[in-house]
């Protein structure tokens, strides 16, 4: 464990009120913690220094954007593993550790949270819904029933690099999760706890302007993925079908 480099990436618009607590939550297996500087105008640079982390500016709006820039910043000097989470508070990043795990043991190419609700605020009906359907289609399109399509999610370097990822905005997630099926990724779900944002104000699923672009975008992924062929190699047994 203590030779393997890992790093976490962290896309953050105004986020200074939650950083605090998410970064403190961060367990120390991870040797890395690249906080992405996405446009915000609060306090969120400064404040992710303070805790240790290192600052990447991308002015560009967009998730997306956000990850590619923080994926750029270590091309020099590459992680073994990169994970992926939010800065809002939702994602409980004290358990990266069982994302983490199957990773470095071998056991799973791509693994992702599986978002359990902590209360009925923490998921709205438009992700709810967003995320059913996007399951469906996916199911009908590649035969593989994902059961989320939660944000925090970890895989070896040269995997993220073989996915060659390209979406700069909504579709980052769905992007990758398509991609590791028509790669013949083993995908692991792990059930972890999901909580409310704890401060600043949702950019995407608590706007309807948002949800409407998450939307669309999410759809056109599916679909473009979908046009450019169902599957590159036959798929492995899926890690959590077991």
């Amino acid at each position: 464990m203590k030779n393997i480099n890992i790093a976490l990436i962290l896309p953050a618009r105004n986020e200074a009120e939650t950083l605090p607590k998410v970064l403190q939550s961060i367990p120390p297996i991870i040797n890395n913690i690249i906080v992405v500087d996405n446009g915000s105008t609060d306090e969120t640079a400064n404040i992710a220094k303070k805790y240790g982390a290192t600052v990447i500016f991308e002015k560009r709006a967009g998730y997306g954007m956000a990850c590619l820039a923080g994926i750029n910043s270590l091309m020099e000097n590459p992680p073994d593993v990169i994970a992926f989470a939010d800065a809002d508070g939702s994602d409980d990043i004290s358990k990266i550790y069982e994302i983490l795990s199957p990773i470095i043991k071998g056991t799973a190419d791509l693994v992702l949270e599986k978002r359990i609700p902590v209360n009925k605020n923490a998921l709205t009906f438009q992700q709810r819904f967003g995320n059913a359907l996007a399951i469906y289609l996916i199911y009908l399109i590649w035969k593989f029933k994902y059961q989320d399509l939660g944000p925090m999610r970890a895989m070896k370097w040269q995997t993220l690099l073989n996915l060659n990822m390209k979406d700069r905005n909504f579709g980052w997630t769905i992007e990758m999760q398509i991609k590791a099926l028509k790669y013949g990724l083993r995908v692991l779900e792990i059930p972890l706890p999901y909580y409310m944002r704890t401060g600043g104000k949702s950019k995407i699923s608590r706007t309807i302007k948002g949800t409407i672009k998450a939307g669309f975008k999410i759809l056109w992924v599916i679909f473009r993925e979908a046009m450019t062929g169902k599957k590159f190699y036959k798929i492995n047994q899926p890690a959590n079908q077991q």
